[in-house]
């Protein structure tokens, strides 16, 4: 029915659909800082002048270290996709941070597959689909192996009260699920819009192996980078902890956080009740690890998603499709 309409038409609903993207993603940004029932957006601010984490030198190194986190991602965007096609630096930034913002409010970021897609030619638009998720597994890859190397220590050093018989139940479980979903794959034809399991398992194994071990590379770069981040807050907080313990918490943190599994409204409920259990341990008042948390929340994802609204103003389809 779209395409019935006049040219004038159309455009105009492109642009309402851009500024409703926008104004949804502002309206998320708001709603996490003014709603969120474990910190009061005043107390946190408040607080935060009081440590004088604000200084401007403060400021400057924690945009410096965004800044890397960012080129990295843009980077390693721009490395995945050119097996494909080669797009510039400035395409990948478009496309990263334009992506960023579409699917801030989406559960778990998924909108960015799509958002990251409609960036090509309805020919490429699949194959996107697939690189963004290697791009993401190789991420995943990276935090969980460097979670569960950290959480091994954090095990051995400090007094953890864990159930093994749950744990192990809970294990079974999630790996029982996990073989009754590859198995119900298998028995069906499964697909991607026309894209077949056994398309997808080529697509994955033919990539080329030098671009996914340098993606792993610079996925292993950006998480040594925001981990050394979240430590940095915790100094500017005023917390004496050595950099050893508390990669040791972050990166446990960040391994638990990553697979419980959530949607968006109550993610960082679950992630602020991580990052509270683990660190109280270490007897860590929980405004600290509040404020830090959203920090880090407004340094890496609401500061460029700011920038990616630009973009998403801006879009416009490639001229090879409609």
């Amino acid at each position: 029915m779209i395409y019935r309409l006049p040219y004038k038409t159309k455009q105009f609903f492109f642009v309402l659909i851009k500024l409703s993207i926008v104004v949804a993603a502002f309206c998320f940004i708001y709603q996490k800082l003014i709603n969120n029932p474990k910190l009061d957006f005043h107390s946190f601010i408040k607080y935060s002048s009081k440590k004088d984490v604000f200084s401007t030198k403060n400021i400057l190194f924690l945009f410096f270290l965004t800044f890397l986190n960012w080129l990295l991602e843009i980077i390693k965007w721009q490395t995945l996709v050119s097996p494909l096609r080669k797009i510039s630096f400035k395409n990948a930034l478009e496309q990263s941070l334009g992506a960023l913002t579409a699917s801030l409010f989406t559960p778990n970021r998924i909108g960015e597959y799509g958002a990251k897609a409609i960036y090509y030619a309805s020919n490429y638009r699949k194959h996107i689909v697939l690189i963004n998720l290697l791009g993401n597994i190789s991420q995943m890859f990276v935090t969980t192996l460097f979670g569960v190397i950290g959480f091994s220590f954090f095990i051995a050093t400090y007094q953890v009260n864990i159930n093994y018989y749950k744990f192990a139940q809970f294990l079974l479980i999630g790996l029982l699920i996990i073989v009754l979903i590859a198995f119900g794959i298998r028995k069906t034809k499964f697909t991607i819009k026309g894209f077949s399991l056994k398309k997808i398992k080529h697509f994955i194994l033919g990539y080329p192996k030098k671009t996914m071990a340098l993606a792993l590379f610079l996925s292993m770069l950006r998480y040594v980078i925001f981990s050394f981040q979240f430590y940095l807050l915790l100094v500017f907080f005023g917390i004496e902890i050595s950099y050893f313990n508390a990669m040791t918490v972050i990166t446990s943190m960040y391994l638990l956080a990553s697979i419980i599994p959530s949607i968006f409204i109550f993610d960082v409920i679950i992630k602020g009740s991580v990052a509270i259990y683990l660190f109280g341990i270490m007897d860590i008042n929980e405004i600290t690890i509040l404020s830090t948390i959203t920090i880090m929340w407004l340094l890496n994802f609401v500061l460029p998603s700011i920038f990616g609204s630009y973009y998403v103003i801006n879009f416009n389809f490639p001229k090879d499709t409609n």
